[in-house]
Protein backbone atom coordinates (compact mmCIF):
# COMPACT_ATOMS: atom_id res chain seq x y z
CA UNK A 1 0.00 0.00 0.00
CA UNK A 2 0.94 3.61 -0.86
CA UNK A 3 2.73 5.78 1.95
CA UNK A 4 1.14 9.17 2.96
CA UNK A 5 2.48 12.01 0.90
CA UNK A 6 2.48 14.60 -1.02
CA UNK A 7 2.31 13.22 -4.11
CA UNK A 8 -0.86 10.51 -2.09
CA UNK A 9 -2.63 13.13 -0.14
CA UNK A 10 -4.63 14.77 -3.12
CA UNK A 11 -6.04 11.09 -3.67
CA UNK A 12 -7.91 11.31 0.02
CA UNK A 13 -11.04 12.61 -0.03
CA UNK A 14 -10.87 16.83 0.56
CA UNK A 15 -12.42 16.61 3.98
CA UNK A 16 -9.33 14.91 5.02
CA UNK A 17 -6.93 16.96 3.48
CA UNK A 18 -4.67 19.01 5.52
CA UNK A 19 -5.84 22.46 5.96
CA UNK A 20 -2.84 23.71 5.03
CA UNK A 21 0.71 22.11 3.05
CA UNK A 22 4.27 21.73 4.21
CA UNK A 23 6.05 25.15 3.29
CA UNK A 24 3.00 27.17 1.76
CA UNK A 25 3.35 29.05 5.59
CA UNK A 26 5.83 30.90 5.95
CA UNK A 27 7.82 29.63 9.82
CA UNK A 28 6.93 31.69 12.98
CA UNK A 29 7.04 29.06 16.14
CA UNK A 30 9.74 26.75 17.34
CA UNK A 31 9.06 23.79 19.04
CA UNK A 32 10.68 21.33 21.65
CA UNK A 33 9.44 18.08 21.80
CA UNK A 34 7.88 15.67 18.66
CA UNK A 35 5.87 13.78 20.65
CA UNK A 36 1.89 12.27 20.37
CA UNK A 37 0.41 15.18 22.28
CA UNK A 38 2.41 18.32 20.69
CA UNK A 39 1.26 16.78 17.57
CA UNK A 40 -2.48 16.32 18.52
CA UNK A 41 -2.94 19.34 20.14
CA UNK A 42 -0.82 22.64 19.94
CA UNK A 43 -0.33 21.17 15.94
CA UNK A 44 -4.00 21.21 15.40
CA UNK A 45 -4.89 24.73 17.58
CA UNK A 46 -2.12 25.96 14.66
CA UNK A 47 -3.31 24.81 11.69
CA UNK A 48 -6.87 25.53 12.25
CA UNK A 49 -5.72 29.26 13.49
CA UNK A 50 -3.48 29.24 10.09
CA UNK A 51 -6.53 28.02 7.76
CA UNK A 52 -9.10 30.34 9.56
CA UNK A 53 -7.06 33.81 9.54
CA UNK A 54 -3.91 33.07 7.95
CA UNK A 55 0.22 34.11 8.91
CA UNK A 56 3.75 33.01 8.78
CA UNK A 57 2.83 30.57 11.98
CA UNK A 58 4.23 27.03 10.20
CA UNK A 59 5.83 25.04 12.76
CA UNK A 60 9.75 24.19 12.96
CA UNK A 61 9.22 21.18 15.27
CA UNK A 62 12.59 19.91 17.16
CA UNK A 63 12.74 15.76 18.46
CA UNK A 64 14.72 16.25 21.35
CA UNK A 65 16.95 12.59 21.21
CA UNK A 66 15.20 10.13 19.06
CA UNK A 67 14.88 10.25 15.72
CA UNK A 68 11.74 7.86 15.12
CA UNK A 69 8.96 10.45 14.50
CA UNK A 70 11.50 12.52 13.15
CA UNK A 71 12.20 10.25 10.43
CA UNK A 72 8.65 9.01 9.81
CA UNK A 73 7.80 12.18 9.36
CA UNK A 74 10.25 13.60 7.16
CA UNK A 75 9.29 10.00 4.79
CA UNK A 76 5.87 11.26 4.50
CA UNK A 77 6.60 14.88 3.75
CA UNK A 78 5.94 16.20 7.21
CA UNK A 79 1.96 15.02 6.94
CA UNK A 80 0.95 12.89 9.33
CA UNK A 81 -2.70 12.08 10.48
CA UNK A 82 -4.63 12.40 13.99
CA UNK A 83 -7.34 9.77 14.64
CA UNK A 84 -10.45 11.57 17.10
CA UNK A 85 -11.50 8.02 18.61
CA UNK A 86 -14.81 7.53 20.60
CA UNK A 87 -15.58 4.40 21.11
CA UNK A 88 -16.35 2.50 17.63
CA UNK A 89 -15.92 5.86 15.97
CA UNK A 90 -12.73 7.04 14.09
CA UNK A 91 -12.64 10.36 12.12
CA UNK A 92 -9.44 11.00 10.69
CA UNK A 93 -7.69 13.98 9.36
CA UNK A 94 -4.36 14.60 7.94
CA UNK A 95 -2.20 18.00 9.13
CA UNK A 96 0.76 19.72 7.15
CA UNK A 97 1.37 22.15 9.59
CA UNK A 98 5.12 20.82 10.11
CA UNK A 99 6.96 23.20 8.04
CA UNK A 100 10.71 22.34 8.95
CA UNK A 101 11.94 18.80 11.11
CA UNK A 102 15.21 19.13 13.68
CA UNK A 103 17.05 17.05 15.71
CA UNK A 104 18.71 18.09 18.46
CA UNK A 105 20.66 15.60 19.52
CA UNK A 106 22.49 15.03 16.10
CA UNK A 107 22.66 19.37 15.28
CA UNK A 108 22.20 21.38 18.43
CA UNK A 109 23.70 24.10 16.89
CA UNK A 110 20.57 24.84 13.93
CA UNK A 111 18.26 24.74 16.70
CA UNK A 112 20.49 26.98 18.52
CA UNK A 113 20.01 29.44 15.10
CA UNK A 114 16.22 28.61 14.82
CA UNK A 115 15.83 30.41 18.19
CA UNK A 116 18.03 32.99 17.46
CA UNK A 117 16.24 33.60 14.45
CA UNK A 118 13.87 36.96 14.56
CA UNK A 119 11.25 35.14 12.10
CA UNK A 120 10.72 32.50 15.36
CA UNK A 121 8.63 35.14 17.37
CA UNK A 122 7.21 31.75 19.51
CA UNK A 123 8.35 28.83 21.05
CA UNK A 124 6.44 26.32 22.48
CA UNK A 125 7.12 22.89 24.48
CA UNK A 126 6.14 19.52 25.60
CA UNK A 127 9.61 17.93 27.03
CA UNK A 128 7.58 16.81 30.13
CA UNK A 129 7.70 17.79 33.76
CA UNK A 130 11.25 16.20 34.40
CA UNK A 131 13.14 18.94 31.99
CA UNK A 132 12.07 21.73 33.98
CA UNK A 133 15.72 21.19 35.84
CA UNK A 134 18.67 23.62 36.01
CA UNK A 135 20.93 20.27 34.33
CA UNK A 136 18.39 19.53 31.60
CA UNK A 137 19.31 19.67 27.99
CA UNK A 138 16.45 21.33 26.61
CA UNK A 139 17.54 23.95 29.30
CA UNK A 140 20.74 24.47 28.10
CA UNK A 141 19.57 24.26 24.24
CA UNK A 142 17.08 27.22 25.05
CA UNK A 143 20.05 29.52 27.08
CA UNK A 144 22.72 29.24 24.30
CA UNK A 145 19.90 30.28 21.43
CA UNK A 146 18.71 32.75 23.99
CA UNK A 147 21.86 34.28 24.39
CA UNK A 148 22.52 34.48 20.91
CA UNK A 149 19.06 35.97 20.42
CA UNK A 150 19.71 38.46 22.41
CA UNK A 151 21.78 40.62 20.40
CA UNK A 152 18.77 40.83 17.97
CA UNK A 153 15.97 42.40 20.22
CA UNK A 154 13.55 40.63 18.48
CA UNK A 155 10.52 39.91 20.98
CA UNK A 156 9.91 36.43 21.73
CA UNK A 157 7.63 34.60 23.89
CA UNK A 158 8.15 30.94 25.18
CA UNK A 159 4.93 28.86 26.01
CA UNK A 160 5.40 25.92 28.22
CA UNK A 161 2.38 23.59 27.34
CA UNK A 162 4.15 21.00 30.13
CA UNK A 163 1.59 19.81 33.38
CA UNK A 164 3.46 22.25 35.64
CA UNK A 165 1.59 24.64 38.02
CA UNK A 166 2.60 28.13 36.63
CA UNK A 167 4.45 26.85 34.10
CA UNK A 168 5.47 29.93 32.57
CA UNK A 169 6.69 30.96 35.65
CA UNK A 170 9.01 28.09 36.27
CA UNK A 171 10.44 28.35 32.68
CA UNK A 172 11.09 32.13 33.34
CA UNK A 173 12.68 31.24 36.43
CA UNK A 174 14.58 28.68 34.91
CA UNK A 175 16.16 31.30 31.70
CA UNK A 176 16.68 33.92 34.30
CA UNK A 177 18.70 31.94 36.36
CA UNK A 178 21.04 31.31 33.52
CA UNK A 179 21.32 34.61 31.61
CA UNK A 180 19.89 37.25 33.91
CA UNK A 181 16.74 40.11 33.55
CA UNK A 182 18.78 42.02 30.93
CA UNK A 183 19.04 39.23 28.40
CA UNK A 184 14.99 38.54 28.55
CA UNK A 185 13.62 41.80 28.43
CA UNK A 186 11.76 40.81 25.08
CA UNK A 187 10.81 37.83 26.88
CA UNK A 188 7.22 36.56 27.53
CA UNK A 189 6.75 33.28 29.64
CA UNK A 190 3.07 33.05 29.52
CA UNK A 191 1.33 30.13 31.03
CA UNK A 192 -0.62 27.44 29.65
CA UNK A 193 -3.08 25.11 30.65
CA UNK A 194 -3.63 22.07 27.60
CA UNK A 195 -5.76 19.35 27.78
CA UNK A 196 -6.41 16.15 25.53
CA UNK A 197 -6.07 12.49 26.61
CA UNK A 198 -3.62 11.10 23.48
CA UNK A 199 -2.23 7.49 24.18
CA UNK A 200 1.08 6.84 22.87
CA UNK A 201 1.16 5.57 19.32
CA UNK A 202 1.40 1.93 19.32
CA UNK A 203 1.22 -0.34 15.88
CA UNK A 204 -2.86 -0.79 16.25
CA UNK A 205 -2.48 3.22 15.92
CA UNK A 206 -0.84 2.69 12.72
CA UNK A 207 -3.27 0.02 11.49
CA UNK A 208 -6.25 2.09 12.25
CA UNK A 209 -5.23 4.78 10.10
CA UNK A 210 -3.87 2.82 7.07
CA UNK A 211 -7.97 2.02 7.30
CA UNK A 212 -9.48 4.83 7.45
CA UNK A 213 -6.60 6.27 4.68
CA UNK A 214 -6.23 3.62 2.62
CA UNK A 215 -2.49 4.96 2.90
CA UNK A 216 0.47 4.09 5.21
CA UNK A 217 1.22 6.57 7.96
CA UNK A 218 3.99 5.78 10.34
CA UNK A 219 3.59 8.70 12.25
CA UNK A 220 -0.14 9.02 13.04
CA UNK A 221 -1.59 9.91 16.54
CA UNK A 222 -4.79 8.79 18.16
CA UNK A 223 -6.68 11.26 20.91
CA UNK A 224 -9.88 11.50 22.52
CA UNK A 225 -12.63 14.05 20.57
CA UNK A 226 -12.24 16.58 24.18
CA UNK A 227 -9.04 19.40 23.69
CA UNK A 228 -8.87 22.27 25.29
CA UNK A 229 -5.83 25.01 25.51
CA UNK A 230 -5.95 27.96 27.92
CA UNK A 231 -3.20 30.47 27.64
CA UNK A 232 -1.88 33.89 29.08
CA UNK A 233 -1.81 36.53 26.29
CA UNK A 234 1.03 37.85 26.19
CA UNK A 235 3.00 37.64 22.93
CA UNK A 236 5.18 40.65 22.41
CA UNK A 237 6.14 39.61 18.61
CA UNK A 238 2.33 38.53 17.63
CA UNK A 239 0.91 34.74 17.61
CA UNK A 240 -1.71 32.60 15.69
CA UNK A 241 -4.98 33.71 15.64
CA UNK A 242 -5.80 30.46 18.00
CA UNK A 243 -8.93 31.69 19.76
CA UNK A 244 -10.63 30.80 15.75
CA UNK A 245 -9.26 27.13 16.89
CA UNK A 246 -10.94 27.33 20.23
CA UNK A 247 -8.46 27.92 22.30
CA UNK A 248 -9.32 30.17 25.37
CA UNK A 249 -7.16 33.66 25.32
CA UNK A 250 -7.16 34.72 28.74
CA UNK A 251 -5.21 37.07 31.52
CA UNK A 252 -5.24 34.14 34.50
CA UNK A 253 -4.31 30.48 33.43
CA UNK A 254 -4.41 29.74 37.53
CA UNK A 255 -8.01 28.69 38.10
CA UNK A 256 -7.80 26.36 34.99
CA UNK A 257 -4.69 25.04 35.73
CA UNK A 258 -4.83 23.86 39.05
CA UNK A 259 -8.93 22.42 38.01
CA UNK A 260 -6.89 20.37 35.66
CA UNK A 261 -3.93 19.50 37.65
CA UNK A 262 -5.76 18.09 40.67
CA UNK A 263 -9.09 16.89 39.22
CA UNK A 264 -8.36 15.58 35.53
CA UNK A 265 -4.73 14.73 35.89
CA UNK A 266 -4.84 13.84 40.11
CA UNK A 267 -7.51 11.13 38.84
CA UNK A 268 -5.45 9.46 35.82
CA UNK A 269 -2.58 9.08 38.26
CA UNK A 270 -4.74 7.23 40.93
CA UNK A 271 -6.20 5.17 37.92
CA UNK A 272 -2.75 4.54 36.77
CA UNK A 273 -1.29 3.07 40.18
CA UNK A 274 -4.24 1.51 41.26
CA UNK A 275 -5.15 -0.43 37.93
CA UNK A 276 -1.83 -1.37 37.82
CA UNK A 277 -1.77 -2.69 40.95
CA UNK A 278 -4.91 -5.08 40.31
CA UNK A 279 -3.06 -5.95 36.96
CA UNK A 280 -5.18 -4.06 34.87
CA UNK A 281 -3.25 -2.93 31.62
CA UNK A 282 -5.67 0.48 30.34
CA UNK A 283 -7.40 3.35 32.58
CA UNK A 284 -10.71 2.80 31.06
CA UNK A 285 -10.29 -0.85 32.49
CA UNK A 286 -9.23 0.74 36.00
CA UNK A 287 -12.21 3.27 35.83
CA UNK A 288 -14.24 -0.26 35.23
CA UNK A 289 -12.84 -2.11 38.38
CA UNK A 290 -15.90 -3.00 40.61
CA UNK A 291 -16.05 -0.04 43.65
CA UNK A 292 -13.69 2.16 41.82
CA UNK A 293 -15.93 4.76 39.80
CA UNK A 294 -17.54 5.66 43.59
CA UNK A 295 -13.79 5.93 44.90
CA UNK A 296 -12.34 8.26 42.72
CA UNK A 297 -16.27 10.32 42.88
CA UNK A 298 -15.19 10.72 46.51
CA UNK A 299 -11.79 11.73 45.93
CA UNK A 300 -12.97 14.41 43.83
CA UNK A 301 -15.93 16.04 46.25
CA UNK A 302 -14.11 14.90 49.51
CA UNK A 303 -10.43 16.19 48.90
CA UNK A 304 -9.94 17.84 45.43
CA UNK A 305 -13.32 20.35 45.20
CA UNK A 306 -12.44 21.82 48.66
CA UNK A 307 -9.37 23.27 47.22
CA UNK A 308 -10.31 24.80 44.13
CA UNK A 309 -11.91 28.20 42.89
CA UNK A 310 -13.27 26.95 39.53
CA UNK A 311 -13.08 29.41 36.28
CA UNK A 312 -16.63 31.13 36.31
CA UNK A 313 -19.65 29.27 35.56
CA UNK A 314 -17.57 25.63 36.07
CA UNK A 315 -18.52 23.25 39.15
CA UNK A 316 -15.38 20.80 40.10
CA UNK A 317 -17.91 18.08 40.68
CA UNK A 318 -19.64 18.01 37.09
CA UNK A 319 -15.86 18.87 35.42
CA UNK A 320 -15.22 15.79 37.67
CA UNK A 321 -18.16 13.59 35.99
CA UNK A 322 -17.10 15.19 32.12
CA UNK A 323 -13.18 13.30 33.08
CA UNK A 324 -14.52 10.20 34.27
CA UNK A 325 -16.59 10.39 31.04
CA UNK A 326 -13.66 10.37 29.15
CA UNK A 327 -11.59 8.70 30.55
CA UNK A 328 -14.21 5.10 29.81
CA UNK A 329 -13.47 6.17 26.15
CA UNK A 330 -12.41 2.18 25.22
CA UNK A 331 -11.00 3.27 22.35
CA UNK A 332 -7.99 5.49 24.07
CA UNK A 333 -6.61 2.21 25.16
CA UNK A 334 -4.25 4.73 27.70
CA UNK A 335 -2.32 2.63 29.21
CA UNK A 336 -1.74 2.02 33.17
CA UNK A 337 2.22 2.07 33.21
CA UNK A 338 2.60 5.00 30.60
CA UNK A 339 0.28 7.46 33.14
CA UNK A 340 2.21 6.09 35.96
CA UNK A 341 5.77 6.45 35.37
CA UNK A 342 7.66 9.48 36.32
CA UNK A 343 5.59 9.76 39.42
CA UNK A 344 8.29 11.86 40.87
CA UNK A 345 7.80 14.41 38.72
CA UNK A 346 3.98 14.31 38.34
CA UNK A 347 2.74 13.86 42.10
CA UNK A 348 3.75 17.40 43.05
CA UNK A 349 1.45 18.95 40.93
CA UNK A 350 -1.56 16.32 40.66
CA UNK A 351 -1.94 15.42 44.22
CA UNK A 352 0.69 16.82 46.97
CA UNK A 353 -0.97 20.03 46.67
CA UNK A 354 -4.22 18.94 47.24
CA UNK A 355 -2.82 17.29 50.39
CA UNK A 356 -1.06 20.12 51.47
CA UNK A 357 -4.30 22.36 51.38
CA UNK A 358 -5.86 19.93 52.67
CA UNK A 359 -3.94 19.35 56.22
CA UNK A 360 -3.50 23.12 56.53
CA UNK A 361 -7.52 23.21 56.26
CA UNK A 362 -7.43 21.04 59.31
CA UNK A 363 -8.87 18.11 57.47
CA UNK A 364 -7.05 14.84 56.56
CA UNK A 365 -7.58 14.00 52.86
CA UNK A 366 -8.35 10.35 53.23
CA UNK A 367 -9.01 9.52 49.19
CA UNK A 368 -5.15 10.92 48.56
CA UNK A 369 -3.63 8.95 51.17
CA UNK A 370 -4.84 5.93 49.22
CA UNK A 371 -3.21 7.24 46.26
CA UNK A 372 0.53 7.57 47.83
CA UNK A 373 0.28 4.44 49.37
CA UNK A 374 -0.70 3.13 45.97
CA UNK A 375 2.09 4.85 44.87
CA UNK A 376 4.14 3.70 47.68
CA UNK A 377 3.62 0.12 46.92
CA UNK A 378 3.67 0.52 43.55
CA UNK A 379 7.35 1.48 43.92
CA UNK A 380 7.86 -2.00 45.65
CA UNK A 381 7.54 -3.36 41.80
CA UNK A 382 5.21 -5.96 42.29
CA UNK A 383 1.49 -6.47 41.53
CA UNK A 384 -1.49 -7.83 43.89
CA UNK A 385 -0.88 -11.20 41.74
CA UNK A 386 2.79 -11.09 42.18
CA UNK A 387 3.82 -9.94 38.27
CA UNK A 388 6.35 -7.65 38.51
CA UNK A 389 5.99 -3.92 37.65
CA UNK A 390 8.35 -1.53 36.09
CA UNK A 391 9.41 1.44 38.00
CA UNK A 392 10.50 4.33 35.48
CA UNK A 393 11.58 7.28 37.27
CA UNK A 394 14.22 9.65 37.55
CA UNK A 395 14.37 9.05 41.45
CA UNK A 396 13.37 5.32 41.02
CA UNK A 397 16.65 3.86 43.36
CA UNK A 398 15.69 6.28 45.94
CA UNK A 399 11.77 5.65 45.37
CA UNK A 400 12.13 1.70 46.16
CA UNK A 401 14.30 2.71 49.38
CA UNK A 402 11.82 5.11 50.65
CA UNK A 403 8.92 2.69 49.54
CA UNK A 404 8.94 0.58 53.15
CA UNK A 405 6.78 2.91 55.30
CA UNK A 406 4.91 6.40 54.66
CA UNK A 407 7.40 8.37 56.66
CA UNK A 408 9.99 7.64 54.28
CA UNK A 409 7.94 8.35 51.70
CA UNK A 410 7.22 11.64 52.79
CA UNK A 411 10.57 12.31 53.61
CA UNK A 412 11.56 12.76 50.03
CA UNK A 413 12.45 16.06 49.82
CA UNK A 414 12.04 16.19 45.76
CA UNK A 415 8.38 15.36 45.75
CA UNK A 416 6.70 16.45 49.18
CA UNK A 417 7.35 19.80 51.18
CA UNK A 418 9.07 20.15 54.72
CA UNK A 419 6.70 18.59 57.29
CA UNK A 420 5.27 16.28 55.54
CA UNK A 421 7.05 13.29 57.01
CA UNK A 422 6.11 14.57 60.83
CA UNK A 423 2.61 14.63 59.95
CA UNK A 424 1.65 11.75 62.67
CA UNK A 425 -2.01 11.86 60.79
CA UNK A 426 -1.07 11.82 57.25
CA UNK A 427 1.41 8.66 57.67
CA UNK A 428 -1.35 6.96 59.71
CA UNK A 429 -3.87 7.62 57.17
CA UNK A 430 -1.36 6.06 54.30
CA UNK A 431 -0.28 3.26 56.69
CA UNK A 432 -3.96 2.17 57.25
CA UNK A 433 -4.32 2.07 53.19
CA UNK A 434 -1.03 0.10 52.58
CA UNK A 435 -2.05 -2.30 55.04
CA UNK A 436 -5.36 -2.57 53.20
CA UNK A 437 -3.75 -3.21 49.89
CA UNK A 438 -0.94 -5.64 51.58
CA UNK A 439 -3.72 -7.81 52.77
CA UNK A 440 -6.22 -7.44 50.28
CA UNK A 441 -4.96 -6.22 47.31
CA UNK A 442 -6.76 -3.90 45.17
CA UNK A 443 -10.23 -5.60 44.74
CA UNK A 444 -10.70 -6.18 48.00
CA UNK A 445 -9.51 -3.16 49.58
CA UNK A 446 -12.19 -1.51 46.95
CA UNK A 447 -14.81 -4.34 48.07
CA UNK A 448 -14.37 -3.02 51.71
CA UNK A 449 -15.38 0.77 50.62
CA UNK A 450 -18.60 -0.32 49.07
Amino acid sequence: MERLSRSTVDGLDPALRPAIRPGEAGTGILHLGLGAFHRAHQAVYTEDAIAAAGGDWAIAAVAPRSRDVLDALLEQDRLYSVLTLDGADVRPRVLGVHAELLHAASDPAAVEARLADPRIRVVTLTVTEKAYRPDSAILGLLVRGLRARAATGAPLALVSCDNLPGNGRRLRELVTAELGESVVESVSFPSTMVDRIVPASTDATCATAQAALGLVDRAAVAAEPFSQWVVEDDFPGGRPAWERAGAILTADVAPWERLKLRVLNGVHSALAYLGALAGVPTIERSLALPGMRPLVEAFIRADIAPTLSPPEGVSVEGYGESVLRRFANPALRHRTLQVAMDGSQKLPQRLVGTIADRRAAGAVPRYAALVLAAWMRFARGEADDGSPLPLDDPLADRLRAAASSPRTLLALEEVFPPGFADDAELCAAIAEWSRSLDRHGVLGTLRALA
